[in-house]
């Protein structure tokens, strides 16, 4: 694998993608900054706050795999399948030479593959086995309409309804859903125009409602593929900008394809010093 760049310490390439659709403005943008070096977390931070996404990636060019990690305007995340995505998109595109279609990156919690075929990206999650929760009263102050069951995963609740509109009409009492002790709740049906559907909120790290939330397939995929009886599904997170994801269950992964649209690049001018940042 051979990477093309330029060395500048003063600057920070970056490129602001929309994943999980094929029109700007639409599916969930994340940023995206390839780096030859790691900066300090306090810096990352810093520039994923003042990106005011819902997740900044940072991928380490230097390394062999990939090391990538995710800052939401907040905190740092364990893992983020959107701005994964986009990380691939761009190094394919800018960083990569053409004949090459896979990439692995390294996170905390293991390896992800991205292969790229045609326009569409592949990325291969660990998945994430539900675990049913017996006290569906946990959402009382939560949610308007109760599910009708209730699961939970490595990071999220699992909320189940019988009908896409229950799902539509949501409105999560975010404060409430704040004092939960997971990432966030994802809420789901059976689709209309695809397998399944699906919003995600996440308050507790700076995101209301999530508009694409990959790693939120990692927990619907297998939940829904022993419910349907499929190992391929297709998803459409019905956010305000809206988002479509084809999903596949492999044993014990997942795999999520995803297009992409990309709506800027540029640099980011940073001080010499990070004492300077205050």
């Amino acid at each position: 694998m051979q990477f093309v760049y330029t060395s500048d310490v003063k600057t920070i390439d970056i490129f602001q993608v929309d994943a999980f659709t094929k029109s700007i403005f639409k599916g969930n943008p994340a940023a995206v900054c390839p780096v030859n070096d790691w900066p300090s977390d306090e810096l990352m931070q810093w520039i994923a706050t003042e990106n005011n996404v819902s997740e900044t990636a940072f991928v380490l060019l230097d390394s062999n795999p990939l090391e990538i990690r995710w800052f939401s305007p907040t905190v740092e995340v364990d893992l983020c399948g959107h701005a994964t995505l986009a990380s691939a998109r761009i190094l394919f595109d800018e960083y990569l030479r053409a004949t090459e279609k896979t990439i692995i990156f390294q996170y905390k919690g293991g390896v992800i593959r991205a292969s790229l075929a045609g326009d569409l990206v592949h990325l291969d999650f660990p998945g994430d086995e539900p675990v049913s929760v017996n006290d569906i009263s946990l959402l009382n102050n939560v949610l308007e309409y109760k599910p009708d069951s209730l699961f939970k995963g490595k990071d999220d609740y699992l909320a189940v309804y019988g009908n896409i509109e229950s799902v539509l009409k949501a409105k999560p009492n975010l404060a409430n859903l704040k004092k939960l002790k997971a990432r966030g709740l994802i809420i789901s049906a059976p689709g209309q125009d695809t397998d399944i559907v699906s919003r995600c909120f996440y308050p507790r790290i700076g995101v209301n409602e999530d508009p694409v939330t990959g790693s939120a397939h990692t927990l619907l995929t297998p939940y829904w593929s022993e419910r349907l009886g499929k190992l391929k599904l297709t998803a459409n997170q019905a956010s305000e900008r809206g988002g479509y994801l084809e999903c596949e269950r492999k044993g014990d992964r997942i795999i999520i394809g995803g297009y992409t649209a990309r709506y800027s690049s540029g640099k980011l001018h940073l001080p010499e010093a990070e004492s300077d940042i205050n």
